[in-house]
């Protein structure tokens, strides 16, 4: 909040000042960063989907300026899970010049209070709330603001105490991404410790993170959110959703896959694109889905996956993470002759064997923070190398 010995200068929060999304919503408090285009959203009434692709997992505030303090007024959205622990607030990273300078958080807000054994949702409405960076180098600056990415952040006001301008333009490559939850942060610690953020940051790209928890589908609304993105660099991460969610069989999977990467080839036909199948998770290789709450888990306060299908359905054409991979891999295959910028990754080298015995998956589907930090560095070591997927182009 404003202090007498300052003088403050407000700054609209326009979409020049925003990175990492791809539409901004006027609300009545200021703008909501949404990560899936109007058209997108209108084509689909998941409230699981609208509450993952507002939430800003890589979005980011950047702007140039002298100003030695910031504040920012946000109103987050916080999930409360009945019969859980409790969710820390979430986390604002800032950098100055690329370079950590700084972590805060925002209190109270509204809070969207979900209860897994009856399959409800309810907002309560909160208050605005205000987080403050001071002690920044007072010469000319690039200031990053990381917004948490696991809570939906509406954008009140942004004060600082001199003019600030958009950042030019970084000239690195755009690395555009799509995947599950765990793409879009599961339990990272912060916005720029998710695996992608991460990274980026060793590929030395521009992130755009369309992970979105639970939501992918193979939904061709985010297929051509992908065609229409601007973008030097494509990873597409599929494989977990559509085992815990038990959308589609084989037969469906097969054709949906093709038409998911030809729609995103309508708009780069050329760009190095990535497949990466699932990550290890042992209650689903070998076993389809659903995946459900673990009622016993919750029950004594831990919030646990568990595994509902049968393994014998796997002959009906019900999918596992095995499965999956093995049909990644004959796609991607099939398609290089014609498509030699198509590359794939099985996502066991990024999480496998050896790392489930050392840092399980806490709730037996999404890593940790420290497993977050192993990805990020294992994906940039494998994509951004020079014989890598992305390697001509980092």
């Amino acid at each position: 909040m404003d202090t007498p010995q300052r003088d403050w200068t407000t700054t609209y929060i326009s979409a020049e000042l925003l990175r990492g999304a791809l539409d901004v919503e006027h609300t009545e408090h200021g703008v909501l960063p949404h990560r899936l285009p109007a058209r997108a959203r209108a084509q689909c009434d998941d409230p699981q989907l609208a509450m993952v692709e507002a939430q800003p997992s890589g979005v980011r505030l950047v702007f140039r300026t002298r100003a030695t303090a910031v504040e920012l007024d946000t109103l987050p959205t916080k999930r409360v899970y009945v019969g859980a622990p409790p969710r820390p607030d979430g986390v604002y990273d800032l950098l100055v010049d690329g370079r950590p300078a700084g972590q805060g958080s925002v209190p109270g807000g509204n809070a969207l209070t979900i209860d897994m054994a009856k399959g409800t949702a309810e907002v309560v409405r909160g208050e605005i709330g205000t987080l403050r960076f001071d002690g920044l180098p007072g010469e000319s600056k690039v200031v990053e603001i990381w917004l948490p990415h696991d809570e939906a952040t509406e954008l009140v006001a942004l004060r600082t105490d001199a003019p600030i301008e958009p950042a030019p333009d970084s000239g690195r490559p755009v690395w555009l991404h799509h995947g599950s939850s765990i793409s879009h942060g599961s339990f990272a610690a912060t916005p720029t410790t998710t695996w992608p953020a991460l990274a980026a940051s060793l590929g030395g790209v521009e992130l755009i993170n369309l992970g979105l928890g639970g939501s992918a589908l193979l939904d061709p609304f985010t297929a051509r959110a992908l065609r229409d993105t601007p973008a030097d660099l494509i990873s597409v991460k599929i494989g977990i959703n559509l085992v815990n969610t038990d959308v589609m069989r084989l037969r469906a999977f097969t054709p949906a896959v093709h038409g998911f990467l030809d729609t995103v080839r309508e708009g780069h036909p050329t760009t190095p694109l990535l497949v990466v199948s699932p990550i290890l998770c042992p209650i689903h290789e070998n076993t389809p889905g659903p995946s459900a709450a673990d009622f016993g888990a919750l029950a004594d306060g831990q919030l646990r996956f568990k595994a509902m299908g049968d393994p014998a359905e796997v002959a009906e054409g019900k999918l596992t993470l095995s499965v999956i991979r093995d049909e990644l891999a004959r796609i991607v295959e099939r398609r290089q002759p014609e498509d030699p910028n198509l590359h794939y990754l099985d996502g066991r080298e990024l999480y496998g064997e050896d790392d489930f015995a050392e840092l399980p998956l806490p709730d037996d589907l999404h890593p940790d923070a420290a497993t977050h930090r192993s990805m990020g560095k294992r994906f940039a070591g494998l994509a951004f190398a020079t014989e890598g997927a992305f390697g001509t182009m980092s």
